[in-house]
């Protein structure tokens, strides 16, 4: 399945894997790449240590491309950056603040640069500025979301760019890729799918907590804040937005918050740990390995546009 996609990162699929806080570490990320789509190591928080010795690991693992994620808002991100150029990986995904500093520097030590962008205005940005490609996350992901839908978001913004442009937020399945590649998208990246795998590192107990969870089974905190994250609804969440509706002061509802998105991952507490997952649930239904994972999407992709009038495979 050959797209601007996997010309430009030179994979098999248009699948990258999503980069997801205390779950997104080398052995995942090598498994997605083994299995021909690309896998991305997730340093937000990380110290730069842990990050060098991913970095080093991955490489032992796959001899296939893979990328890393910066969050920009991390106190570190330089020496992150720094260490990322100097390891000359395939390619960075950027997001949670301003890209177009870094893309010189990254494009310069020959990594691609792939930001993640929230709207068409910052989506023409970062192509002006050399961006290789861009991923749109729609709200319909785990984790900090914003406030447009995956499918507001193709339909305004890929019309408009040129580079390839990556779909994201709420794809679990083949269907998911057919359709964004239908609306001109160049591939996806999935996270929650990738998330409820057998190499994914995160404790069985979250990993069981998606395969668990319905359609219905997300909730968003800190919406009414304007910092929204989508989990898997649990006592935590329940809490949160009680405390919310009640105009509770910000300290209380960040010492909620704290330390929670690794305790669920990490440590297992399902309850009042953050599942970060997004919505498309229901289809999850067992963990699977990332090679079976990604054949799923590409048959049911494969099937889906069979089924539209005048496609081929």
């Amino acid at each position: 399945m050959k797209t601007k996609l996997t010309e430009l990162l030179n994979i098999k699929y248009p699948i990258l894997q999503g980069a997801m806080a205390w779950i997104s570490e080398a052995r995942l990320a090598a498994a997605v790449s083994n299995a021909g789509g690309a896998g991305i190591i997730g340093t937000g928080g990380r110290e730069l240590s842990w990050v060098k010795e991913q970095i080093g690991l991955a490489k032992t693992l796959t001899d296939k491309p893979f990328g890393v994620n910066v969050v920009l808002m991390d106190d570190d991100k330089e020496e992150k950056i720094d260490l990322i150029c100097n390891e000359k990986v395939s390619f960075v995904t950027l997001g949670a603040g301003n890209p177009v500093p870094y893309i010189e520097k990254f494009k310069n030590a020959g990594i691609k640069v792939i930001p993640v962008v929230p709207n068409t205005k910052l989506a023409k940005r970062v192509e002006d500025n050399g961006a290789d490609a861009l991923i749109i996350e729609g709200m319909e992901a785990g984790g900090h979301i914003g406030k447009l839908t995956t499918l507001s978001l193709m339909t305004q913004v890929i019309p408009e760019i040129n580079i390839p442009v990556i779909a994201a937020g709420g794809f679990a399945d083949g269907r998911g890729l057919a359709a964004a590649l239908v609306m001109g998208a160049s591939g996806i990246q999935a996270g929650t799918r990738f998330y409820a795998s057998k190499e994914c590192a995160a404790h069985i107990d979250a990993k069981n907590a998606i395969v668990a969870a319905g359609d219905m089974g997300t909730e968003i905190t800190g919406y009414l804040s304007n910092h929204s994250i989508r989990s898997l609804k649990n006592k935590a969440t329940d809490k949160y937005i009680e405390l919310e509706k009640a105009n509770a002061p910000a300290e209380e509802l960040s010492k909620l918050r704290a330390g929670k998105a690794r305790s669920a991952p990490v440590e297992g507490d399902v309850e009042w740990g953050l599942i970060q997952a997004g919505q498309s649930l229901s289809v999850i239904t067992s963990i699977k390995s990332c090679e079976e994972i990604i054949n799923d999407f590409i048959r049911e992709a494969e099937e889906a546009l069979s089924r539209v009038p005048g496609t081929k495979k």
